[in-house]
């Protein structure tokens, strides 16, 4: 069993709604100051409270701080997150939002990434909502994020850089590829926080899944509305055979004037990217001409990132982008006896039963460099131990 996790954010989200959902359903609030106070920041104090919101009891924060400046650049963020002792899912996720803000802010400002300075996401509250969300997602135990269809609301807001429609700017691009609701509301509903939260941790977007709500909880926004202001969280489990569809991105372009060198060191250096896959399909274009489709599937978080390499790093002038929802059977890597020794293989199972073995390839080939004969002898003798220690 897994422990999961749904954001209804019917009314939208922002950081510090989702940080006091978390303690409406149970995170200590204590101990998530404590491993914030861990952190080299100015001090401050967090005030949880509950309060009523249109009928519904939510818990609200606020948060008081001393704080001596208000503009710090991502390597300063990442370098107080990455020698902190917090625990390494805290670290990955928090660096993932922070990632995701700043990529955002770098494409909006046309800078790079190195150069962005947070302004507001830099200052204290939003440090504190960001990792403080990631300890309080860690004491709950949550593997897994699920997330509504988010309203953005309507109108205008003022922002560092002057007034401004909503979605700001940096919530717009990080919400690009995700499902939106509409709620046609004079005010802003989603902030750059909440929605990387919702980018980077949500594995996908839509009604709350066939389950049992286990816990729920509540937080609550800073505006009155005629409706309640809060993001309801809803605390579940699932089984390993429900991890079996989430959201990618598929991006493309098409190459006529690139070497067929130039094309097999691109896929080199764009699979060291950390992209989940990449092929090439030929193709005929205008004019009649020979050329190559490139296609790269990637995490949704890594959208901005790996457009941005394949317009520097080919001889493309735009790309394709869109998010697809893919299923994938349940896998796991072991390690199987053979004569040639331990064997890496990866198991496929559906629904709990195993339907699919296939050793890794790699592995084979380097048996066979070693011992000086084929991959196909030894791949027969592999596949030979797998069929008796398996049954199959």
């Amino acid at each position: 069993m897994s422990n999961a996790l749904y954001l209804d954010c019917h009314a939208g989200i922002a950081g510090d709604m989702l940080l006091s959902a978390l303690v409406d359903i149970g995170a200590n609030p204590k101990e998530i100051e404590n491993e914030l106070k861990k952190l080299p920041l100015e001090h401050f104090s967090l005030h949880f409270n509950k309060v009523l919101k249109q009928g519904i009891n939510a818990m609200t924060l606020k948060i008081d701080v001393e704080e001596s400046h208000h503009h710090r650049k991502a390597n300063d963020i990442f370098e107080m997150i990455e020698c902190s002792n917090l625990a390494p899912r805290v670290k990955s996720r928090s660096k993932a939002i922070f990632t995701t803000i700043g990529q955002a802010e770098a494409k909006i400002h046309g800078m790079s990434f190195d150069d962005v300075h947070f302004h507001e996401v830099g200052a204290m509250d939003s440090i504190i909502d960001i990792i403080g969300g990631c300890i309080a997602l860690e004491q709950l135990g949550i593997d897994v994020v699920y997330c509504s269809p988010i309203p953005t609301g309507n109108g205008k807001i003022q922002i560092a850089h002057g007034l401004y429609p909503i979605p700001a700017p940096a919530t717009a691009e990080i919400l690009k590829g995700i499902p939106l609701a509409n709620l046609d509301v004079q005010s802003e509903l989603t902030t750059p926080t909440g929605a990387a939260f919702a980018k980077c941790l949500a594995t996908s977007f839509g009604a709350f899944p066939a389950n049992t709500m286990s816990n729920i909880g509540y937080g609550a926004g800073n505006k009155d509305f005629d409706f309640p202001n809060v993001l309801r969280v809803i605390q579940f489990e699932i089984t390993n055979q429900q991890f079996v569809t989430d959201q990618v991105q598929i991006i493309e372009c098409q190459i006529d004037d690139m070497t067929a060198e130039m094309l097999g060191d691109f896929m080199e250096s764009t699979l060291e990217q950390g992209v989940l896959d990449i092929f090439y399909t030929p193709i005929i274009m205008k004019k009649h001409r020979p050329a190559t489709q490139v296609t790269v599937i990637c995490k949704i978080n890594d959208k901005t990132r790996i457009e941005d390499y394949l317009l520097t790093h080919t001889t493309s002038l735009g790309v394709r982008s869109y998010s697809v929802n893919r299923r994938i059977l349940q896998r796991e890597n072991r390690n199987i006896k053979t004569v040639y020794g331990n064997i890496s293989v990866k198991l496929a199972f559906k629904n709990n039963e195993l339907i699919k073995i296939k050793p890794e390839f790699d592995h084979i080939k380097q048996i066979a460099k070693e011992n000086n004969i084929t991959t196909q002898a030894v791949y027969q003798q592999v596949t030979k131990s797998i069929v008796e220690q398996f049954n199959i």
